[in-house]
């Protein structure tokens, strides 16, 4: 009779023993991957969220500091605003009293009965009496006529120069003409 008791179970039991070994080993590996997969993944989750935590605080402190560098620009931008303005009122009434003193190249302010040589001295013009309402009494060289505003006078004081005489406008406190002359050009 022949013992199968001891060796021949260990010799029948090592093929399942294996295949059970293989099983639990690779159940293990798969196990222990799983685990590192699942702890870096926490992981990374841990540190991005720090990271993104410490990016928000210094996202907030440069909005802070571009917001109060903004607050500063718009009052800056306001105050020059206002510089502006007034230097443009300035302007405006400087332009306004050099006008007055001084008006444009061959314009002429001319009160009632007043009288002005013009145009290089080859003109006289004179305003005789107040401004109707539709015309003024001009008296060119000592030749009266009446003038509507936008009218154009020529005059040739001499054969060798013809002039241009013209009233801009008028109230009943002064009229505006603008006189020129030019030499005659030879045909």
């Amino acid at each position: 009779m022949t013992d199968n008791t001891a060796g021949d179970h260990s010799v029948r039991d090592s093929p399942r023993r294996r295949l059970f070994a293989t099983r639990g080993s690779i159940f293990v590996a798969v196990a222990v991957v799983l685990t590192m997969m699942l702890c870096i993944t926490i992981g990374g989750h841990i540190y991005g969220q720090y990271l993104n935590s410490r990016d928000l605080g210094g996202r907030d402190v440069a909005l802070e500091q571009l917001q109060a560098e903004n607050q500063r620009l718009k009052r800056e931008v306001n105050d020059k605003s206002a510089q502006i303005t007034a230097l443009q009122i300035k302007l405006t009434s400087a332009e306004a009293a050099l006008e007055a003193i001084m008006p444009s190249a061959n314009t002429y302010n001319i009160n009632p009965n007043q009288s002005l040589i013009v145009a290089d001295g080859h003109l006289t013009l004179g305003l005789i009496g107040s401004p109707a309402n539709e015309s003024v009494m001009l008296n060119i060289n000592g030749r009266q006529q009446p003038v509507a505003s936008g009218q154009v006078v020529n005059v040739a004081p001499n054969a060798s120069t013809n002039c241009q005489v013209s009233v801009q406008s008028f109230d009943m406190f002064k009229a505006v003409v603008s006189a020129s002359c030019a030499a005659v050009k030879p045909q």
